[in-house]
């Protein structure tokens, strides 16, 4: 007989950990004890050697799915205690916390059953759930995760669910959310005015849906608006309500079979989409599917019900809902009920709520399905607070991101902990909520930064939060190029050290030499970075506005050209503006050279979202052209000089040439020119792995090209998977970076 000290880490809290230890002792005839730490889980066990040595090695492969075992540490001591029996422990408070939390998980399918099972106590129940599924990173207020930490703590357990609790032979043994209608939270429609209608409140819900109106509905990370996708009626009139004219909506299905009638679904996207984690993910619209009224692109966002309360809202009649965050113009999703009654008041005909308090607001998570992985678009809910694992040790950082699509990263150990989405840092209610959550990552992870790194850019509210706090306490405050730290990141991503060939395109990044960059070819690693291709500057007539007044792109790229500028709003205006060279920033950004492209050829001459250009042209896009425009190249670094392939659109334009194919004759020409800068960056430095990254490569029809058109090129291609390759990703990179510069004495 010997005793086993075993230290567990990963995410053990919250997921039947501790119960499913339970019963595997049992099973080897083991006792002890088990308890929750800041750290993990944490057991004395005696018993035979072999069996303690057998019970080890089965933990990590016998573990239940939502558990993530990063590490098992076991110790041996032939000094016994003389345990009878095994019992759960209180949890244990140390200084140092360590623990990981699980994000939210969808109902499971075991859940599901009995909500809709009329002789189960929690037949209908909005709440049910078990070890297996439920709110977790949404409800937490601190660690060790137990009920009284949760927002489940204002809800004393009636004695059924307490008995439930404390049996090991119930998938609820140790569930900190358990509960049922006696003692849990309670659901409540309430009319435009804020009054509670009485009755059943999900049926309420469900009549208002079907007759036409449109609802909030809180979930589990923040409200969601919701109404009927099949009228474009109703959902134009949301678009109204929300000043919404033009940006995709997401559509909740009833099922996967609801969404195959809607859109091309594959094995690995249905495998994303009905997974415990469920994202919106974006798919293909099938052919002759009137989803204009939805997405005006040739995707449409589409999720399945993940909470006990929407199974609810779409019984048996209803296929398919808009699902959109409830949030008013560049703020946050919202997720109180007062505020969702105050803000949404012209809105929401009704409001589906109730009184579990949501402790962090999480978006629902967006992403495509490529190479059988997801490649975000937004990181959110079911993923975060996931961190990103890497072998080696480091020290605790800050890295604060960038401006749109805001996020940050916090480092331990050997864990980075990406954010979830919060949103563009434009306003005092967004600086408000990400510092808040800054705040909240610190307290559950136990973080208190040495370092904080930030971007270039001395105009972004993230930079000047970073400068405040660097400031405040005394650390070192890195500043990393928006490019480099791109580059970094999906290096990060795919766990490579060293260097390599970074192809970073965008739509804007302060540059070394203060203008605006965005179609870069660079090559290095944490340590820094050497610019090798570009594109030719393009003047932003009015700065800023150009980004969504594309038609002054389209003339500045027309006027370069040489081409006549017939057509083009205000054309004399702009000229005179170029000619005097006032207010015309220089940028070598992807993006607006996508949006100069959509002006020209009349897709899209003034955008109401970001990157809206880009996105109807890739809709746009006909498929099987094999087709291209001219690449000219020049210069160090090695710019492509857009202006030939220009004149060559206008003359397909002037052709008749359809406009599909001109935006994938042009996108071809974008692979070349890429394939073309990465061939000269291996000539100059002898690299081979290559890093794609920046918001242009959320381009599907690029995507599914250029990693093989370069991979044919004898070049290892790497791309996102864990982070977003938007903005949303990079602090993940500027993190690595300033992580190398503390290491090598830089600050």
């Amino acid at each position: 007989m010997e005793r086993l000290s075993l230290k567990i880490r990963g995410i053990v809290q919250g997921v039947g950990f501790r119960p499913f230890i339970h019963k595997l002792v049992g099973s080897y005839g083991l006792q002890g004890y088990i308890k929750n730490t800041s750290s993990g889980v944490e057991l004395e066990l005696e018993g035979e050697r072999a069996e303690l040595e057998r019970f080890v090695r089965d933990v990590p492969e016998k573990a239940p799915k939502l558990a993530v075992i990063e590490s098992v540490e076991p110790e041996y001591s032939e000094e016994l205690v003389g345990f009878t029996g095994f019992e759960i422990r209180q949890s244990k408070r140390e200084a140092s916390r360590n623990t990981l939390i699980s994000p939210d998980i969808c109902i499971c399918d075991d859940c599901l059953r009995e909500l809709f099972t009329p002789t189960d106590r929690r037949y209908r129940y909005p709440f049910i759930n078990c070890t297996n599924c439920g709110p977790r990173f949404t409800i937490i207020k601190d660690v060790p995760y137990d009920r009284i930490k949760t927002s489940m703590g204002a809800f004393p357990m009636c004695p059924d669910c307490d008995r439930e609790y404390h049996d090991i032979e119930d998938r609820r043994y140790h569930a900190q959310p358990d509960c049922c209608p006696v003692c849990g939270p309670r659901v409540f429609f309430l009319d435009r005015d804020g009054r509670e209608i009485p009755g059943d409140a999900i049926e309420t819900a469900r009549r208002a849906v079907k007759a036409g109106e449109i609802i909030a509905v809180k979930g589990l990370g923040g409200m969601h608006l919701a109404c009927r996708a099949d009228d474009a009626g109703i959902t134009m009139e949301l678009r109204r309500r929300k000043q919404r004219d033009e940006k995709p909506f997401a559509v909740m299905c009833r099922d996967a079979a609801a969404a195959r009638r809607i859109c091309e679904l594959d094995a690995d996207e249905e495998r994303v989409l009905t997974g415990f984690r469920r994202p919106i993910v974006l798919l293909k619209k099938r052919g002759g599917a009137e989803l204009g009224h939805v997405s005006e692109n040739g995707y449409v966002g589409v999720m399945l019900p993940y909470t006990p309360l929407h199974y609810l809202l779409f019984g048996n009649d209803i296929d398919m809902l808009i699902m959109t965050s409830a949030n008013l113009s560049d703020t946050p999703i919202m997720y109180k009920n007062n505020e969702a009654l105050e803000k949404l008041r012209g809105i929401a005909d009704g409001f589906l709520l109730h009184d579990r308090d949501i402790q962090t607001r999480c978006d629902d998570s967006l992403c495509w399905v490529l190479d059988g992985r997801e490649y975000f678009a937004r990181r959110s809910r079911g993923y975060v607070p996931f961190p990103v694992k890497l072998e080696d040790s480091r020290t605790r950082i800050l890295a604060c991101g960038a401006e749109q699509k805001a996020s940050f990263c916090l480092s331990k150990e050997d864990y980075i902990f990406p954010s979830q989405h919060i949103g563009d840092l434009k306003n005092y209610e967004t600086l408000e909520n990400y510092e808040a959550q800054i705040a909240h990552f610190e307290r559950l992870f136990d973080i208190a930064p040495r370092a904080v790194a930030c971007d270039l850019h001395p105009d972004y509210m993230s930079t000047e939060y970073a400068e405040r706090l660097a400031k405040r306490d005394g650390i070192p405050l890195i500043r990393v190029q928006h490019h480099h730290a791109h580059m970094a990141a999906c290096m990060a991503d795919n766990r490579l050290t060293g260097e390599a060939i970074g192809l970073v395109w965008d739509g804007t990044g302060y540059g070394t030499d203060g203008t605006s960059w965005g179609a870069e070819c660079l090559a290095g690693g944490y340590s820094g970075f050497e610019r090798l291709g570009s594109i030719r500057p393009i003047p932003l007539i009015g700065g800023d506005r150009a980004v969504k007044e594309s038609f002054r792109v389209a003339y500045v790229l027309l006027s370069a050209a040489g081409c006549g500028a017939d057509g083009i709003e205000s054309a004399d205006a702009l000229r005179a503006q170029l000619e005097a060279g006032l207010n015309c920033p220089l940028s070598s950004g992807m993006g607006r050279l996508f949006d100069g492209i959509a002006a020209i050829i009349g897709i899209k001459e003034r955008c109401s979202y970001e990157g809206q250009g880009a996105v109807l042209l890739e809709a746009a896009a006909e498929c099987g052209i094999d087709a291209r425009y001219t690449v000219t190249l020049e210069g160090e670094p090695l710019r492509f000089d857009w202006r030939e392939m220009i004149r060559e659109i206008v003359r397909d334009k002037s052709l008749g040439v359809p406009a599909g194919v001109v935006a994938a004759k042009f996108m071809n020409t974008l692979i070349d020119v890429g394939t073309a800068q990465c061939r000269y960056a291996r000539e100059k430095t002898g690299l081979t792995h290559i890093v794609l990254s920046g918001g242009s490569f959320q381009n599907m029809y690029i995507m599914r090209r250029l990693p093989a058109r370069l991979r044919g090129e004898c070049f290892e291609v790497y791309h996102h998977s864990r982070v977003s390759a938007n903005d949303e990703g990079l602090s993940l990179g500027q993190l690595m970076i300033a992580q190398y510069a503390l290491e090598n004495g830089q600050y």
